[in-house]
């Protein structure tokens, strides 16, 4: 097991290191230049060097490259371009409001994943089993920002049970702040729930008909105790990969479930940084982004280690 978690930290560093490096060429491949839209036209060429100087741009690119690295790993992201404020602050300020509505929406659409999968899979062909399937098939083709606009409308609009938009921080009011995320988490699940609940339910299916299975029930083993001790287990090897995609699925929605409920995290930052071409800013973005997604990752392959002995270097 400790191979096996070495070699994943291995694999996320190089993998943190590819992205660092595709962050960084995107000053590089942008036709923006970013001297020339934080100034505008009508800047003049004294003030473009200048600029250009103040930013590294007017460097080499192993230079450039070479200053932005070592800055990174002082944890110096730069400054925004035209916040004219730390990149760092700025990330540290939206981080957890997509923090709390990516981990409410994870568990969210893990455990309804799981438990109608699950449920489902026990009793294929039944009525239940068409019912949620059916259910299934409309939450898959339902967009998630209409979702949201819907329910939106309906609990917050109509019914008035919860805020239409905003946030409200953890430490100011925990309450308001919990009542606020229950819309935005929801919409935000639905996708990745059914998703997770399609393979959960082929995955019981061919567990339930695998001779062990049989052996146990020839036995006469407790339906329920079969169900507990040996299908769960075994149906979650193939679904934990499923859940690691799907908590990148829920991380790229994210920005629009955050636009639709005025929400002030890393998904609109990074909106706002690709409209205004503010390029330090966007650089950190995807760098935090990325980062979510590798340690994300990391633990899913050690999951799977856990689960399942065999993938274990040996």
């Amino acid at each position: 097991m400790l191979q096996l978690i070495a070699l994943r930290v291995a694999m996320s560093v190089v993998s943190l290191f590819l992205a660092a490096a595709f962050a960084f060429s995107l000053v590089h491949l942008s036709p923006t230049d970013p001297v020339v839209l934080a100034l505008g036209d009508g800047a003049t060429a004294q003030q473009k060097l200048a600029l250009a100087r103040e930013l590294g741009l007017d460097q080499p690119i192993l230079m450039q490259l070479w200053n932005w690295g070592t800055r990174l790993l002082g944890g110096d992201l730069g400054q925004s371009i035209f916040a004219h404020k730390p990149v760092l602050d700025m990330i540290g300020e939206a981080m957890p409001v997509t923090v709390f509505l990516l981990a409410g929406a994870s568990v969210l659409a893990v455990v309804i994943g799981v438990l109608i999968g699950s449920f489902a899979g026990l009793r294929p062909g039944s009525w239940a089993d068409r019912l949620l399937n059916t259910g299934v098939s409309v939450a898959l083709a339902t967009p998630s920002f209409w979702l949201a606009l819907l329910l939106g409308f309906l609990f917050a609009v109509k019914l008035r049970l919860v805020p239409v938009a905003g946030y409200t921080p953890f430490v100011d009011d925990p309450v308001a702040w919990a009542v606020g995320l229950i819309l935005p988490c929801f919409a935000l699940s639905v996708h990745g729930a059914a998703v997770i609940s399609r393979h959960m339910r082929g995955a019981v299916i061919d567990v339930m008909d695998s001779a062990y299975i049989t052996a146990a029930r020839a036995r006469g083993t407790p339906a329920r105790l079969i169900a507990r001790r040996y299908m769960l287990k075994n149906a979650l090897v193939p679904i934990v990969p499923v859940i690691g995609i799907q908590v990148a699925v829920l991380l790229a929605i994210s920005p629009v479930i955050e636009k639709v409920f005025v929400l002030p995290g890393l998904g609109t930052l990074m909106v706002n940084a690709v409209v205004t071409s503010d390029f330090p800013l966007l650089q950190g973005a995807i760098l935090v982004i990325a980062t979510i997604l590798i340690v994300v990752n990391f633990f899913v392959d050690v999951a799977l280690g856990v689960l399942d002995p065999r993938i274990r270097p040996q």
